[in-house]
């Protein structure tokens, strides 16, 4: 016979109706985005081989999907630009020249949706011949000081464009500070800054980087992005970012760093994001097509581990899915 117990927490868990009066978490589509890859040209809608599901897009097709989003109730997106090599060099000007294809298809979905939120990614290696995210010098080393009137130029360029949040993913320090100094004096003081503040160096990023071939040329990322060994150093980025006038802060990847995203909520009121990267799709998609994993249960329980660790954003390659099934009444813990 068991001692008599008055606390039975399972009689909270008795039956669904009862589960949701305690339910402590409720991720809604509202709080996702969704990673686009855009493509120069006309008619493209090219899978990503390692990302099934995910595209490669060309404008016009894009903004069908965009539509198709928003009558989800999805609304929020981040664009990422699969740029040609003939169009790359050391400095990356093209980030900012006034014929770049990225740049027009940003005013053109904010014309077409001007309702929708639009991110976009600051960093040099779409547009470098080098492949990484700052300016390289002749014997290989990243330029930090160097590389910041370059993030700041395109960081301009697509405030120009209309965009609600700017991306940095570079790493490089102090570019928080430089970016906002230089959106503010140019009048784009009401344009976000979503700090890519806690990115590390992992090995969850391959889909990514086939989807936009934007690997390095030579080296690795190692000397900018964090150690995945490292969490109290995201404590250190976060308060600098903080400081320099960041609006979010960004954690990435997220499902192997669960932890940094706990810690940074904890530590800071601005609101924390989470990037669930293309590795981290990729597996689970990997497995449900195996028929090792059922995707309507497992690709919920993670996004809920990734917004229940503190994440308020999550930027998914399932932001898509997720809005599908909530739409449809199947997203139950």
């Amino acid at each position: 016979m068991f001692p008599y117990n008055q606390s039975r927490p399972r009689r909270n868990r008795k039956n669904p109706a009862v589960r949701a009066h305690i339910q402590e978490h409720h991720l809604t589509v509202d709080r996702l985005m969704y990673p686009l890859f855009l493509v120069q040209g006309e008619g493209v809608k090219e899978e990503v081989s390692s990302l099934p599901g995910n595209y490669r897009w060309s404008l016009e097709l894009l903004l069908t999907e965009i539509e198709s989003c928003m009558n989800l109730g999805l609304q929020s997106f981040v664009l990422f630009p699969a740029v040609p090599e003939d169009f790359k060099d050391k400095v990356a000007s093209y980030s900012y020249a006034e014929e770049n294809f990225y740049l027009h298809a940003l005013r053109r979905i904010k014309e077409e949706f001007p309702e929708a939120c639009l991110m976009t990614d600051v960093a040099m290696d779409p547009y470098s011949s080098d492949g990484h995210d700052g300016l390289v010098d002749e014997y290989g080393q990243i330029l930090n000081d160097e590389t910041l009137p370059i993030l700041s130029k395109m960081a301009l360029a697509q405030a120009q464009a209309g965009v609600d949040i700017i991306g940095p993913s570079d790493m490089m320090d102090g570019r928080v500070a430089h970016i906002r100094q230089t959106l503010d004096q140019a009048g784009f003081g009401h344009t976000s800054i979503m700090s890519y503040t806690a990115k590390y160096a992992s090995a969850f990023y391959g889909p990514f980087r086939d989807a936009l071939d934007s690997a390095p040329k030579a080296g690795d990322k190692k000397t900018y992005q964090m150690s995945p060994a490292n969490s109290r150093e995201a404590l250190i980025e976060g308060r600098l970012d903080a400081a320099e006038g960041a609006d979010y802060l960004m954690v990435k990847p997220a499902l192997p760093y669960l932890d940094i995203i706990a810690l940074l909520n904890q530590n800071f009121e601005l609101p924390i994001a989470a990037y669930n990267v293309s590795g981290e799709c990729a597996m689970l998609s990997a497995a449900c097509e195996k028929g090792w994993l059922d995707f309507e249960k497992a690709m919920p329980e993670m996004l809920m581990s990734i917004h229940r660790a503190g994440a308020k954003v999550i930027l998914s390659y399932f932001a898509k899915a997720y809005a599908e099934m909530a739409k449809a009444g199947k997203i139950k813990f």
